[in-house]
């Protein structure tokens, strides 16, 4: 096996970040992505744009010149892509890490396809793998589904988006759009805060007129293939449904992280154990870059505020050479 100063599991934004601070400091790395380049983006809504304008999305103060002020997940593809290969950096794609075990010179990193040897890890695999799930009855139906790609699928049907972050309104605002018939199910009693700025008026002025039906305080307590139950202040009540997207957040892989034997906060945040200024866990040579330092509070942790990461990681392991 060859042996690599730092193996870089995840190809995100923040990951290819690491990679080019590695490659530019001279270190020898490889970054190892279980999908495509940038994995989660491609995963997200076709639609999306994002909360951040395009220079806080930049990497290594390259460029990111979008149509609008804030870009969406196509110009975020091309950008991260064209880094990627440009730079020439040294990724393999669609392949999955299945272990990492420290030995007496480092870490033997075990994937689907390979095995490698590194004095170092960097772990930045972001939180979009791991729904958080329901735990109702008929969660596991076809016709319920944790993540939304495009509205023309819903158009005519009856859907219900349960949650009120970004992803459940972008959801449930463009598949009425395109003639879905809407319900939104919020466990609290508004829509959430940090729903973009010029988004949020929207989906309320929807609610209000009646074009988009909401309940308030309620939860999921069933899902069958013609109805869903829900409690709520006055009870429960049933409602027709042909499609239910459950846009209820996601949760880093924790297993993974415990296995390798990252250490975790004892509340319910689980926020991994790292060094503020290094990055580096618990276990030395092991960093954490990105969304998944914060635990399960995943909205601490994005692009903007986590691209400085690369920097300290790289700083630390040429200081540690």
């Amino acid at each position: 096996m060859d042996f690599f100063d730092i193996v870089i599991i995840g190809g995100g934004p923040i990951g290819i970040a690491c990679g080019l601070e590695a490659q530019k400091k001279g270190l020898t790395y490889v970054i190892l992505e279980k999908g495509p380049i940038v994995n989660s983006l491609y995963n997200y809504p076709a639609n999306m744009q994002f909360f951040s304008s395009s220079e806080k999305l930049e990497i290594d103060n390259i460029p990111f010149i979008s149509n609008e002020a804030k870009p969406r997940r196509s110009e975020a593809l091309e950008y991260y892509r064209r880094i990627a290969t440009s730079n020439k950096l040294n990724i393999n794609l669609f392949e999955n890490v299945t272990s990492v075990s420290k030995t007496a010179n480092g870490f033997v990193i075990t994937s689907d396809k390979n095995a490698y040897n590194s004095k170092n890890v960097v772990i930045a695999t972001g939180f979009y793998d791991i729904p958080n799930t329901l735990n109702v009855t008929g969660e596991d139906l076809p016709k319920v589904s944790h993540y939304y790609k495009e509205p023309h699928f819903y158009a005519g049907q009856k859907l219900a988006v349960i949650g009120a972050s970004n992803s459940s309104v972008d959801a449930a605002l463009e598949c009425y759009r395109k003639g879905a018939t809407v319900t939104l199910i919020i466990r609290g009693a508004e829509v959430g805060q940090r729903v973009k700025y010029w988004v949020r008026p929207d989906i309320i002025n929807r609610i209000e007129e009646g074009s988009i039906n909401v309940y308030y305080n309620a939860t999921v307590k069933e899902i069958s293939e013609e109805t869903l139950t829900i409690n709520t202040e006055n009870g429960t009540e049933t409602i027709q449904n042909d499609f239910v997207l459950a846009l209820t957040g996601y949760k880093p892989n924790f297993t993974f992280l415990e296995k390798i034997g990252v250490e975790f906060s004892k509340d319910e945040r689980k926020i991994p154990s790292y060094n503020q200024e290094t990055m580096e866990t618990n276990i030395q040579g092991v960093y954490l870059a990105g969304v998944i330092c914060g635990g399960m509070e995943t909205h601490k942790w994005f692009i903007e505020n986590s691209r400085i990461h690369a920097k300290m990681i790289v700083a630390n392991v040429l200081e540690n050479k």
